[in-house]
């Protein structure tokens, strides 16, 4: 496996480009909801201009369609949730509650895949649920976005863990293409009750402006197709374990981006930056110990 210098500042390229996702949706003047209705479709298009070129299949069963399209609606409910965060409060509050995604991932795997839950990750679980109770406890000004965040979270882990079941036998454009236009369908069908219950006079803001088109192409050619495509042909030089090590620094470089971009707007509490402190510590941690414990199991028979 040849890395290079340049192999490591391409992840971490990729990786401030997802965190800059919470920050291109406050950007856009549109609704969450609108938003990913064109997010989808575009990235769709996208992922499908890139298959093309690539000469991969489009094709899989009738069994894998059904499954992976239905992943796709867990997609969209993800955005929704993760962008809507972003609206009703601010863009560091979006990105700490979509922190807590790996730790959802360490109880979620092995209750999908039926194994045993590890010691440690049920510890780290805890000092995730304390961080939380650090920011909820003072006075804190956005119970709903960072609700709303968790929802993010929890549904990045749910579908993650779905698609690497997948991933084993279907090519990775194929099955991010497909969740596309399931996630889009979603949105789609979402609509009408979002439209009568929770849109603005009840009414939905379909006409994105000229800036708003510009930075949802962005959201979805470059944060969408280029940093998944990119981050995937990493994995052929970069080890998994230091691409999600790399990777959870994402909610970092989005609040520092954020607090740059938008200033007071996203200023909190002194209680806010230490309960964020404590999550992404603990996410950050989680890799690590993994990585130990795989290490020290295997060790004997070396």
């Amino acid at each position: 496996m040849i890395t290079s210098t340049a192999d490591y500042f391409k992840l971490h390229f990729v990786v401030f480009l997802w965190g800059f996702t919470a920050i291109l949706g406050l950007l856009i003047s549109i609704p969450a909801v609108e938003m990913v209705l064109y997010r989808t479709l575009l990235a769709a298009i996208g992922l499908a201009v890139l298959i093309a070129i690539t000469g991969n299949s489009f094709k899989v069963d009738k069994a894998d369609l059904i499954g992976i399209l239905g992943t796709g609606f867990i997609v969209g409910i993800h955005w929704i949730a993760f962008f809507a965060s972003a609206k009703v409060s601010n863009a560091s509050v979006s990105l700490v509650g979509f922190a807590t995604g790996s730790l959802w991932t360490a109880f979620l795997e092995p209750m999908i895949g039926r194994t045993k839950v590890k010691t440690f990750e049920v510890v780290l679980g805890i000092i995730v649920v304390i961080g939380l109770y650090i920011i909820f406890s003072f006075d804190f000004q956005f119970p709903l976005g960072l609700t709303l965040g968790i929802a993010s979270g929890f549904t990045i882990a749910l579908f993650s863990v779905i698609n690497a079941r997948y991933v084993k036998r279907i090519h990775p454009y194929t099955i991010t293409f497909l969740e596309m236009i399931g996630a889009f369908l979603c949105t789609l069908i979402f609509l009408p009750f979002y439209k009568n219950m929770w849109a603005t006079n009840q009414t939905l803001q379909l006409t994105p402006t000229a800036m708003d088109w510009f930075y949802i192409c962005i959201l979805s050619f470059v944060c969408s197709v280029y940093a998944y495509s990119a981050g995937i042909e990493l994995l052929k030089r970069l080890s998994v374990f230091f691409v999600q090590l790399t990777s959870n620094l994402e909610p970092v470089y989005g609040i520092i981006m954020a607090v740059i971009i938008f200033g007071d707007a996203e200023k909190m509490q002194i209680e806010f930056y230490i309960g964020t402190a404590v999550i992404i510590l603990s996410v950050i941690a989680h890799p690590l110990i993994k990585e130990k414990s795989i290490r020290d199991y295997k060790a004997p028979d070396q």
